[in-house]
């Protein structure tokens, strides 16, 4: 599966769109652009490791020494391209420089450190500094079919979680002590890492980011239960479903439907040649209509890859059409502050002829 999901001729491509976009080179270091391009899961550390991809030559990767046998035993080792190690006495900017030589503008990781950034800009003074997320957008963007497969393993995973919950939510738990018990489930179903886990009981439910708290569950709660993490592939899950800790108020009952319907309409207008923010219109239209458009402050979803949050982003005033291979949540939310709250969030990959969510579970209301 590792090399469907970081095939050798994707650096190729990389070279490719770097010249395209006009810059010379693109300057990579530890994060999520370094891992679409090689596979290498690398440290994030004071010291530089950075993969070099001229538009023009050969790639390398500056690696510390001490990092050396990590990066050979990755994935990038199959990519044909130099390893430098460097040694602790070594400026290993100054040796980019020096291999790159006259350079007018390069592109810098989007997640590179500020103290790298800088480096590199006493390194290649003469040389003018961008986001290489310009040239790498519209290669992540667009799934594979294997990330199509690892963004369905990730979904399955978090679906298998979620169908733990109601054995996990009673009166007299604080939302603490069922995160952890989330969270423990999480990795039990397959993950690397537990990227967060929200459960928003009562009022908290109206705080879409909400922290894990200790307060109490009460009869009657609605709980928002929103989950992710990382798979082994590197690729993530989310996925957002609302409970109820008996039967809920009435008033919650009667929004939570609007927001079911709001939801499903916005997966139903997932298709290609769509704009992203027709899909976020779709929910808002249906939350609007229903009186609760003051309740719904946030964008309707996000891209999903390699990171939780990536593009496309689902939101009014985006007007990219969407293709084949797009892959985002779609999570309408209505919020009342000081009462509760509800979301309900799948991820949906845009295929050739609509949309088809990698989410499974019930999406109504789950009273336990």
């Amino acid at each position: 599966m590792t090399s469907d999901l970081y095939p050798v001729n994707r650096l190729a491509a990389v070279r490719e769109a770097t010249a395209a976009a006009g810059l010379d080179a693109l300057l990579l270091t530890p994060g999520p652009d370094l891992r679409y391009v090689t596979g290498y899961e690398a440290l994030p550390l004071e010291r530089l490791t950075c993969l070099v991809v001229p538009a023009a030559g050969d790639a390398f990767l500056m690696v510390p020494r001490l990092e050396l046998a990590a990066a050979e035993h990755s994935p990038a080792s199959r990519l044909g391209i130099e390893f430098v190690p460097w040694d602790e006495t070594d400026d290993p900017y100054a040796h980019v420089a020096k291999r790159l030589g006259q350079v007018a503008t390069v592109g810098l990781a989007d997640r590179m450190w500020a103290m790298a950034s800088l480096r590199f800009r006493d390194a290649l003074p003469a040389a003018g500094q961008v986001l290489a997320g310009r040239v790498l957008r519209g290669l992540r963007i667009r799934k594979s079919a294997a990330e199509v497969a690892a963004l369905r393993e990730a979904g399955a995973a978090i679906d298998a979680v979620h169908a733990q919950v109601p054995d996990l939510l009673r009166a007299g738990r604080t939302e603490r002590e069922v995160g952890r018990d989330i969270a423990d489930a999480i990795i039990a179903a397959g993950h690397r890492t537990v990227d967060f886990v929200i459960v928003g009981s009562g009022p908290n439910g109206a705080s879409p980011h909400h922290e894990l708290s200790e307060r109490v569950i009460q009869p009657g709660d609605p709980v928002v239960v929103d989950i992710g993490g990382q798979m082994p592939s590197g690729y993530c899950s989310d996925s957002t479903r609302v409970y109820s800790v008996g039967e809920p108020p009435p008033a919650f009952a009667a929004y939570y439907e609007v927001l079911r319907r709001a939801q499903e309409a916005a997966c139903a207008a997932v298709r290609p040649g769509v704009t992203c923010e027709s899909v976020d219109a779709a929910a808002r239209e249906v939350i609007t209509e229903a009186g609760y458009g003051e309740r719904f402050i946030h964008r309707t979803g996000h891209g999903i890859g390699l990171e939780t949050h990536e593009e496309p982003y689902i939101v009014a005033g985006n007007t990219e059409p969407l293709a084949p291979g797009f892959a985002f949540s779609v999570e309408p939310g209505i919020y009342f502050p000081g009462d509760h709250g509800a979301r309900i969030e799948d991820i949906v990959i845009c295929t050739e002829d609509g949309g088809r969510r990698v989410n499974d579970r019930p999406r109504e209301l789950i009273v336990v």
